[in-house]
């Protein structure tokens, strides 16, 4: 059975050609494939099927939707290779180009001075991801600054291009003119690669007949080019002065035409110039080609948008970086108009590269498929708020019907993370209870009770400790953090001399209410921040969990009690009573939101490479 025609390229497998249907269209009654991996009854397929392209719907029978909706597996296969697919990590990356047609103009002596501001539908607000340069003086503006987003197949991405007229140098838009939006999903504009449509104002009218076009490109390439560049005795274009110079690098496109993809910031007053050095990914400048020819082109700055040529060089990545800190690479500026006029031209300048460096730009899932391990630890609030596990009310109550908080946050986030530890050995700890035989309160126990030992085999391994320990505890307190944080910290400064991204430490406590020992907490949380670690924080039942909340540096650098800040921020608080009513995929999701970005950002931050991972 063949599916429903359409234009967009969807990747081919042909192991579904089987009766089920060939992928080839964008149809199954809104709902959608999450990466276009799934398996289930009459359907032999398990291994990840890579969509290049767009959305994957599928044309089928009623009855085949039928049994495909019910044996569709929501998680891929046990294929570790496959694993990574899924539903908590991006398909890929996209890079996305904006510019702009027939904008307002708002400003009385000149033309409008546009920039554009790109939001994101995060949790149902719209969250600022990045806005473009201002192209001065200039209602159709092609805008340099690219925004490199994640698509997740999975799920529904709703973006906003907002487009504003620069009056003045502060950040705050409402302090800029409004000249049109226009919102979409990211999977619209991926199906169609390139796009243009109508801007509107606020009241839904139309922006006059401003026109935003976007256009999407997939990065697959993760090699990142860095180059510092700069000019010799460049030719002289202002009257009263010298130039004032900056750079344009343009790639060629499929049709032949060439499209912008960086500007440099202007050096004024200057035949000389020195830029300061910039990193792009390869693939925006070259197509990841590196003896694609590409152009550069030099221009002097003037206020009023008419900047004026000076010439411009060809050249290619490959002959580029040639250029080293002992060597640079040279290339003549030619401005063709004057060479036909003069007899005797030479060149407008010289332009110099003095460094060029191709490196690597490690995604979450590089360090993964690259052999990274996360090492996962569960710390159980056992405090006497808590309630006596034996009371119907109790937050650790168990009965056979139903599990209860603690359980469903263990449930939620293990059996994610467990599928990127080879070994699936996870030690459990407990805090703020007494212990027996002499009934000291511990806050680092090992809830299996071995104190050697205290890893338990999976997420199962951890339920059952869990639920064998609670009739041998009695619940006390304090409720102290800082021990069960400064164990995990322990071993994961052991892992600081490798010099490969080999393990990440990743620390859930689960708990019921405020944190006693805070001082101690935040000097334990600021000193993790250092390691390969991040710590999850799930607070269960109803109480106020506002220090929590501060914990979690989104809003405001976390300072120990010495004033001394965290490098980065590596706590995630989630209230469970948010995600009470809704789906347990939900609560994973919202909890892992930040893990992936965390990983990366350590390993970067220390320049180290996955396991096993090729050369730029």
């Amino acid at each position: 059975m063949a599916g429903v025609g359409c234009d967009g390229r969807i990747q081919h497998d042909p192991r579904w050609e089987d009766g089920w249907g060939t992928v080839e269209s964008v149809v199954f009654g809104g709902d959608k494939i999450m990466n276009g991996a799934f398996w289930g009854r009459g359907v032999e397929i398990r291994k990840e099927i890579e969509v290049t392209y767009l959305e994957v719907v599928f044309s089928f029978s009623n009855r085949q939707v039928s049994a495909l909706k019910s044996y569709m597996a929501y998680t891929l296969t046990p294929d570790p290779a496959a694993l990574v697919g899924s539903a908590q990590c991006c398909v890929c990356k996209v890079e996305l180009s904006v510019s702009g047609q027939n904008l307002l103009d708002r400003d009385v002596t000149s033309k409008s001075d546009p920039f554009c501001v790109v939001f994101m539908d995060i949790n149902g607000k719209w969250s600022e991801i990045g806005r473009t340069e201002t192209a001065m003086n200039n209602l159709n503006p092609v805008f340099a600054k690219k925004f490199v987003v994640d698509y997740h197949f999975e799920e529904v991405q709703k973006l906003k291009f907002a487009l504003f007229d620069q009056d003045k140098s502060s950040k705050q838009l409402y302090e800029h003119d409004f000249l049109g939006e226009f919102s979409c999903t990211l999977g619209v504009i991926v199906s169609s690669k390139k796009i243009t449509r109508p801007l509107v104002l606020t009241n839904g009218k139309p922006a006059g007949k401003g026109t935003i076009l976007i256009s999407a490109q997939e990065i697959s390439d993760n090699r990142v080019i860095t180059l510092s560049m700069a000019g010799r005795k460049l030719d002289k274009k202002d009257l009263f002065g010298k130039s004032d110079p900056y750079l344009e690098f343009y790639k060629q496109e499929e049709d032949g035409k060439w499209m912008l993809v960086h500007r440099t910031e202007v050096i004024k007053n200057t035949l000389d110039p020195v830029w300061k050095p910039f990193s792009m990914p390869l693939v925006s400048l070259c197509n990841g080609d590196v003896e694609k020819t590409i152009k550069i082109l030099c221009y002097d700055y003037d206020n009023d948008g008419g900047h004026d040529f000076i010439g411009e060089s060809q050249t290619t990545v490959s002959k580029m970086s040639e250029a080293s800190n002992s060597m640079e690479v040279e290339f003549e500026c030619i401005n063709s108009k004057k060479q036909k006029k003069k007899k005797n031209y030479k060149n407008s300048g010289i332009i110099i590269v003095k460094s060029c460096k191709v490196t690597r730009d490690y995604s979450f899932l590089d360090y993964i498929l690259g052999g990274c391990q996360l090492m996962f630890t569960v710390g159980i609030d056992f405090t006497a708020s808590n309630g006596s596990p034996r009371d119907a009310s109790s937050l650790h109550y168990i009965n056979s019907m139903e599990s209860n908080e603690y359980l469903a946050a263990i449930w939620a986030v293990g059996q994610i993370i467990q599928d990127y530890d080879s070994d699936k050995m996870f030690p459990a700890l407990g805090f703020g209870a007494q212990l027996p035989p002499d009934w000291k309160v511990s806050h680092e126990f090992a809830i299996n009770f071995n104190p050697t030992n205290p890893f338990c085999t999976g997420v199962e391994g951890i339920v059952q400790a869990y639920t064998a320990c609670l009739p041998h505890i009695r619940f006390y307190g304090p409720t102290n953090f800082s021990p069960i944080i400064n164990h995990v910290a322990r071993f994961a400064s052991q892992a600081i001399p490798q010099k490969v991204a080999a393990q990440y430490f990743i620390l859930l406590i689960i708990t019921d209410g405020v944190i006693s020992d805070m001082d101690e907490t935040r000097h334990a949380i600021v000193q993790a921040a250092k390691l390969p670690m991040s710590i999850i924080i799930v607070g269960v039942g109803n109480a106020d969990f506002t220090a929590m909340e501060f914990l979690d540096g989104d809003s405001r650098v976390l300072r120990s009690y010495t004033g001394e800040e965290a490098t980065r921020d590596i706590v995630q608080f989630v209230p469970f009573r948010e995600f009470r009513n809704a789906p347990k995929e939900t609560l994973a999701k919202s909890v892992l939101a930040e893990l992936p970005q965390q990983v990366v950002q350590y390993f970067k931050q220390r320049n180290l490479p996955p396991v096993n991972s090729d050369p730029a």
